[in-house]
């Protein structure tokens, strides 16, 4: 019998290996934040609203960690209601929102800047590998992007209205 594997069944493949190692990394990651009682998402807005500084805005957020705006907005309530964040509008007659870190929020990010799983996994790579896994999932995301620019039809999806 012929091996009749066609591209899709590979790439398809593929794509399977890179959610299971997105899943386990993840769950060893919320794990070790755990211990601080930070969650993985919030982690990642704090870091977006630490980048951005101060022309962090919720849409500006939303495109970094690649989500919606409304998603964003609600998690942010949260997180300025756990003291983590404020949320300041521009004006007063104005939706727009700029979003800056507390104290809280930055020790946060404080706690979270070791990951010991993270460093353990990695270290099976040497530093050339590491440089070839980042350009090559560079690509893949580029591609991503593209690909959704062109067959997706919804506001905020990668921060950017997308039309066929």
């Amino acid at each position: 019998m012929i091996n009749k594997t066609t591209l899709s069944e590979t790439c398809l493949d593929l794509y399977k290996k890179i959610e299971s190692v997105n899943h386990t990394i993840s769950l060893l990651r919320q794990n070790e934040l755990n211990q601080h009682e930070i969650p993985l998402r919030q982690l990642h807005v704090l870091r977006a609203i630490q980048v951005l500084g101060s022309n962090a805005t919720l849409s500006q957020v939303a495109e970094r960690v690649e989500r919606e705006s409304h998603v964003i907005s609600r998690q942010t309530a949260l997180m300025e209601r756990d003291g983590l964040i404020k949320r300041n509008k521009v004006k007063p007659k104005t939706n727009l929102l700029k979003l800056e870190l507390t104290e809280k929020g930055i020790d946060m990010i404080k706690d979270a800047e070791c990951s010991e799983s993270i460093d353990a996994i990695f270290s099976s790579l040497t530093q050339t590998e590491r440089q070839q896994l980042e350009s090559t999932l560079i690509k893949i995301q580029i591609k991503a992007k593209e690909y959704a620019s062109i067959h997706i039809k919804i506001k905020g999806f990668f921060g950017h209205v997308v039309h066929n």
